[in-house]
């Protein structure tokens, strides 16, 4: 009862950190529908690659043993070297396919989600003994969900089989009385256009099991309001976390100082060591710092001021004091009024004495 009272009140999505957490104790969205149709395909895609291999290796084995038969020995160690060939025989005819199957059943769990190593799982749990828990389990909308694709699983393919084998109910009655070397190229293209036709209805079917699957992780992980609350009271306490954000604000922050370096009036510099960036236009009460920094931050706006024609201009004390008491989108102090004024002035007088383009 508590437990369903408290599902209740996860009415808040998940943050990151609740998803990454889930993501570390194993808790990840996981269809077995997929990771079987990508059996399934890898078993079709190995049935048309290599089944005319395989049968012609493993053909040609038994043709000389049959044939040779009557030379074999089978005593003592002749028949531990004869299982041995064979053995050898069958597994270079079936690695291969084997291989594929392998890594197909590995790519259906790695296309849903990274791998995680995690012993979590494993740890011991009451409620998986419990009698109560075990009813709840039996009787979830989880266990309704298989329930229903078990029996839509088995009316798709049942009738999928159906719909291709009935038309051929005449065909395999000849089979019977026809020759064994023959058989098997039917076989092989009824079996393949058997397992063409369950793989496209099975890939439906697992689409639209990952998508319940994943609304149930997705449910699962949302989180109450006293834990979204608690969570963001750690977040803000944690040093690195604070840290990452202050770096992330400084980041925005000067790539947005640089976006405005281009239309600023005039940049001040001292040479090396600082840049303030100010920007001047008629109507305004005083000059705005658009952008300013020193050493490396000095040299990029130095360096977008100079691809953009913005006049620079070296003036050390001026450079250090307007660094020292304006912030950037804020105006120039009264106190630097008359030297600012000097400046921009001597750059609209360069402007307007600089030969125009004809």
């Amino acid at each position: 009862m508590a437990e369903d009272q408290d599902n209740s009140q996860k009415t808040e999505d998940p943050t990151q950190k609740r998803l990454d957490d889930a993501l570390k104790r194993g808790d990840v969205v996981k269809s077995q529908e997929i990771t079987n149709w990508f059996i399934i395909a890898g078993g079709t895609l190995v049935l048309v690659a290599f089944s005319t291999g395989m049968s012609t290796n493993l053909t040609t084995t038994m043709r000389g043993l049959i044939a040779n038969a009557h030379d074999l020995r089978v005593d003592g160690r002749a028949l531990i070297w004869l299982s041995e060939k064979i053995g050898f025989e069958l597994l270079a005819a079936l690695a291969i396919p084997f291989l594929l199957l392998a890594i197909a059943a590995i790519a259906g769990n790695i296309v849903q989600h990274r791998l995680v190593w995690t012993t979590e799982v494993l740890a011991p749990k009451l409620n998986r003994i419990s009698p109560m828990a075990g009813a709840k389990r039996l009787f979830s909308a989880q266990a309704i969900a298989n329930f229903v694709k078990g029996l839509l699983k088995l009316v798709v393919v049942g009738a999928v089989l159906t719909f291709l084998l009935w038309p051929e109910r005449d065909r395999a009655e000849g089979l019977a009385l026809t020759d064994p070397a023959a058989i098997l190229p039917v076989t092989k293209a009824v079996a393949l256009k058997l397992m063409g036709a369950v793989v496209a209805m099975l890939a439906v079917v697992a689409a639209a099991d990952y998508l319940f699957q994943y609304r149930q992780w997705y449910e699962r992980q949302k989180m109450t309001l006293r834990e979204l609350k608690d969570e963001f009271k750690e977040s803000e306490g944690d040093p690195a976390i604070k840290g990452k954000m202050k770096q992330t604000r400084s980041q925005r922050m000067r790539k947005r100082m640089m976006a405005e370096v281009p239309k600023a009036t005039v940049i001040i510099t001292n040479p090396t060591h600082y840049a303030i960036a100010l920007k001047y236009e008629r109507g305004m009460d005083a000059p705005i710092c658009v952008a300013k920094g020193v050493d490396a931050v000095a040299l990029k706006i130095r360096e977008i001021a100079t691809q953009n024609a913005v006049p620079i201009v070296e003036n050390p004390p001026l450079a250090r004091a307007l660094h020292a008491t304006v912030e950037v989108e804020q105006p120039i102090t009264p106190e630097h009024y008359k030297a600012v004024a000097e400046v921009i002035s001597f750059v609209m007088r360069l402007r307007r004495s600089a030969p125009r383009p004809h």
